[in-house]
């Protein structure tokens, strides 16, 4: 579901399918009567705060493979997770940074929004949001995310910030770039004890008192986001261009193709991964939403990673306001791994607020 679009009535006059496909997108979202927040948010928050703190009577962190419990970099919002990370195609608003920052012109939106993630069993837990401004032709948004992975042992944390932009060139093209920049440190050790591989590097006093980060460097993200025909979109994505070589800031690349229409999106993704493992491997995704009633998005997915052998289902579920969305997104390992990933984003919506205006395309 192309997710939240701004009141102002779209430009549907122009003749074209690539036209009438935004003014789909534009009708998407429930801006139809502004309706009471339901209980069943308040039972998912309670969810949420169950699993998480029931995480430190799970597995040992150890036991995930690193790239996996560090989840090769990527910054997830609810609706990404649950979608079975299969949004290279509709992943458009506040997703755009992190997953194609082409898709930032799908839909007019002045979004702030919020997100917490964690895998207990990894004793990893992510803070952090992201504000996107498409209400113009070229549409920018910025995303930061920082946390912490398993404390107790690696005791890794990070700083994550990205900086998207878009392009709209033609009704059925547009083009986006996001920079990024990651630092991480580490403060204890791995299964290898105080080595560089294990322990990272110590600062340069002697003796050392500390060690200095793993990683502090920027890299580059690009997008093409294609829509052929009316309800067909495909997103074609690469990520961490400038830096490869480094499980880290992986290079990935692929895309993905989706249909959408007023309540049903399905897509299915197909990333390769060049670097998290010795070889490149494979990540594979699919996912479908519905909305029902105009206001609640329910989604189910799949993801295979080929480098952790893994199988997991997602899903999720939200309720979309007209000023607010909030949304819980779900993922768990059949085959592989013993992981749980929880992700919970609450967002505000400026445009609904009339405070900004719509640049027709």
């Amino acid at each position: 579901m192309l997710r939240r679009p701004p009141l102002s009535p779209p430009p549907s006059d122009r003749g074209s399918s690539a036209a009438g496909f935004r003014a789909a997108v534009a009708a998407r979202a429930p801006y139809r009567t502004a309706r009471p927040l339901p209980r069943g948010l308040a039972w998912l928050a309670g969810a949420v705060a169950l699993l998480g703190g029931a995480g430190t009577a799970w597995a040992d962190p150890s036991d995930l493979p690193p790239s996996f419990n560090y989840n090769y970099g990527e910054a997830e919002n609810a609706r990404v997770i649950a979608m079975g990370s299969a949004l290279s195609a509709f992943g458009n608003g506040t997703a755009a940074p992190f997953v194609n920052p082409a898709n930032l012109t799908l839909t007019r939106v002045y979004h702030f929004e919020a997100i917490a993630q964690f895998t207990p069993e990894g004793r990893r837990q992510v803070y952090g949001g992201s504000v996107v401004d498409s209400t113009r032709r070229f549409a920018g948004g910025v995303g930061v995310m920082g946390g912490f992975i398993d404390p107790d042992g690696v005791n890794r944390s990070y700083l994550d910030v990205r900086i998207a932009l878009a392009f709209q060139v033609a009704d059925e093209l547009s083009v986006g770039l996001g920079g990024r920049f990651l630092n991480m440190e580490q403060q204890g050790l791995g299964p290898l004890g105080d080595s560089l591989a294990s322990g990272g590097r110590k600062d340069a006093e002697d003796p050392p008192v500390g060690r200095m980060p793993i990683l502090s460097v920027p890299t580059l993200d690009a997008g093409v986001s294609l829509r052929p025909t009316e309800g067909l979109n495909i997103g074609l994505v690469g990520k961490n261009l400038t830096y490869s070589n480094n499980a880290f800031l992986p290079t990935i690349v692929g895309g993905g193709i989706g249909y959408g229409d007023e309540d049903l999106t399905l897509e299915a993704d197909a990333l390769a991964d060049l670097n998290s493992y010795l070889k490149p491997t494979a990540r594979v995704g699919a996912g479908g939403e519905y909305l029902i009633a105009d206001a609640v998005p329910v989604r189910l997915g799949y993801r295979f990673d080929q480098g952790a052998g893994s199988h997991a289902l997602t899903a999720g579920v939200g309720y979309v306001h007209t000023a607010f969305s909030a949304e819980l997104g779900l993922r768990r390992t059949l085959v592989g791994p013993s992981a749980t990933s929880i992700v919970l984003n609450i967002a505000y919506h400026l445009e609904s607020s009339g405070l900004t205006e719509i640049e027709e395309f």
